[in-house]
């Protein structure tokens, strides 16, 4: 598959293979992902006249990400931040003329609670994986979060990452089962095992489904299937929730992590790994040498009947680690304001001119 570059400088950063915006085209959609390294949000989508579109805005550690055409939560260092879609219908920004304008409007502030998977509730608040207190839990505005459940083997909250819950996959507004590295109730217990001991569990009865897995991330309910990112051994694939039986579906060449879907396909992140303990002596490593590959860092769309890779995005550097991927549905070229656009931000104010009833598709933006 040939790749194409975003840009025409000889130190290009970005590559997509060839048909990527095609894709995007055909499935009618845009993506967003996070990179906590280098604290950026990133949208990738069309512009008018089929080129790519690639905008980043800088939060500092994003992680968790939650998408749609209206809104975006996002999980930063010590704070969940609310980004709200400005334009109203048919309405195009005038500086880029994207059909989405995402502008911070809540920030809560929770301290680093490292917070990864955020899901959204039926009563349209937000569910998030607390990693540093093993728990989810949801936004108080009076505490830094309120607990709404643990893994039974977990004996207390403590800020101590005991467990390293990361994964959360959502069901019709409620949190239907997580992932963690390790089934321990002791501080940073979950690196002794990180190779093959993750587990996936239910949260309705609290059960573990599977404890052998390695460093699993993302679980996500699509179609009549759980599937999540076997990441430390570079597979994506399905859970038998009866079993625990992984199957898998494809290699991803690099650490796995953040997983949306469109269609009949599997939009999937990829990091690279670091070098340090966490990362050290995984079955990643072993089978991207027998592939004779080197980890990467981007996107891979995998065709989820087939398995094959059918589209990628890559780094060639700067950017080595992403965590969560957000598919947005119908939007053509999603872009935001970000909080070093002070200028922007200052002089961009919408106006509810008709009510607290009015529609958003009627609001004006005063200048």
């Amino acid at each position: 598959m040939s790749a194409q570059p975003l840009q025409k400088a000889d130190d290009q950063i970005l590559m997509v293979s060839a048909g990527f915006e095609r894709w995007l085209y055909e499935n009618q959609c845009s993506l967003s992902f996070t990179t906590y390294q280098r604290g950026r949000l990133f949208f990738i989508g069309l512009r008018d006249d089929g080129r790519l579109w690639v905008q980043e805005r800088f939060f500092e550690q994003s992680q968790g990400l939650w998408a749609d055409h209206n809104q975006i939560w996002l999980g930063t260092h010590s704070q969940i931040w609310n980004l709200r879609n400005t334009l109203p219908a048919g309405m195009a920004a005038k500086d880029n003329n994207a059909d989405r304008l995402y502008c911070p409007r809540m920030s809560f502030v929770t301290g680093a609670l490292d917070i990864h998977d955020i899901g959204m509730a039926s009563d349209g608040s937000p569910l998030f994986v607390n990693t540093r207190y093993s728990c989810l839990a949801r936004l108080d505005p009076n505490y830094s979060f309120r607990t709404v459940w643990k893994p039974s083997f977990i004996s207390r909250l403590a800020p101590e990452d005991r467990c390293h819950l990361n994964g959360l996959a959502m069901d019709k507004g409620s949190p239907r089962y997580v992932t963690a590295l390790g089934r321990t109730d002791v501080a940073d217990g979950w690196r002794e095992n990180r190779q093959s001991g993750g587990i996936l569990m239910s949260v309705a009865d609290n059960e573990i489904i599977t404890d052998r897995l390695s460093m699993p991330h993302s679980p996500r309910l699509y179609g009549d299937r759980l599937w999540l990112l076997n990441s430390g051994t570079g597979e994506f694939g399905h859970v038998d929730l009866d079993s625990g039986q992984f199957t898998p579906v494809c290699f991803c060449p690099g650490y796995a992590r953040g997983l949306a879907f469109v269609g009949d396909y599997a939009v999937i992140g990829l990091s690279r790994p670091r070098n340090n303990q966490t990362f050290e002596d995984l079955p990643l490593e072993e089978r991207l040498d027998e592939k004779g590959a080197a980890a990467r860092c981007g996107l891979i769309v995998v065709d989820l009947e087939s398995g094959d890779v059918v589209r990628w995005l890559r780094f060639q550097h700067t950017v080595d680690e992403l965590y969560e991927v957000a598919v947005i549905p119908g939007v053509r070229q999603p872009a935001a304001l970000g909080l070093k656009d002070r200028d922007k931000l200052a002089g961009y104010v919408t106006v509810d001119m008709g009510g607290p009833d009015r529609p958003h598709s009627e609001r004006t933006a005063a200048e």
